[in-house]
């Protein structure tokens, strides 16, 4: 199966700097209403099958229009949902000393799968995210999927299914709109394109 990973496009919180997990269903703004469209004639020729998205709006207003150039539905499911950052949402990222996906990993390190201040762990986020891949696998074997989806949902599935683990985050980053593929072969999974933005 070949499975195609899209972060959405960039939203206003994007723009201002702003934590956007879980809890936040900020619209996309201008610039990522162009970069969703960019994305579907990107995407227009790739035989896709079947798309999943987040619930969230941001990757659903994605989602549609990239299903549009297939006459595809897009089927919404909440285990693609951001990770639930908790107390930090809405927060300025500059208000932190590090980046925050440095703070994610520091947070993350600093006992067993630590949760956010009333948020999830990254534990958590990849083990109801990798579900879907899972049914994915299931259904469309040999055949080409797309999942609009957000930051950490992402990284989240790339790590597992190139068995590394979640500490590594830290050394990938996903632009918003940015196109990631993952083949998954019956010897093991192969990253072959990574946060594409050339579009």
């Amino acid at each position: 199966m070949k499975l195609i990973l899209v972060r959405h496009g960039e939203t206003y919180w994007n723009e201002e700097g702003r934590i956007q997990g879980g809890a936040s269903d900020i619209a996309l703004n201008n610039t990522g209403l162009e970069q969703a469209q960019r994305l579907a004639a990107f995407l227009a020729k790739e035989p896709i099958v079947a798309i999943f998205s987040s619930p969230l709006q941001r990757a659903v207003a994605t989602a549609e229009v990239i299903a549009s150039h297939h006459g595809l539905p897009v089927e919404v499911d909440e285990r693609l949902a951001e990770l639930k950052v908790g107390d930090l949402e809405g927060i300025p990222v500059s208000s932190l000393r590090t980046t925050f996906s440095q703070f994610v990993m520091q947070w993350w390190q600093t006992g067993e799968a630590m949760k956010l201040p009333n948020g999830e762990s990254l534990a958590d986020l990849q083990q109801r995210a990798w579900k879907v891949v899972e049914l994915l696998l299931r259904k469309h074997r040999g055949e080409t999927t797309l999942v609009v989806s957000h930051y950490f949902v992402i990284l989240a599935i790339i790590l597992k299914a190139l068995n590394l683990p979640l500490d590594c985050i830290i050394n990938f980053k996903v632009d918003p709109a940015g196109v990631s593929v993952l083949e998954f072969r019956d010897y093991a999974a192969r990253l072959v394109t990574f946060n594409d933005t050339s579009y």
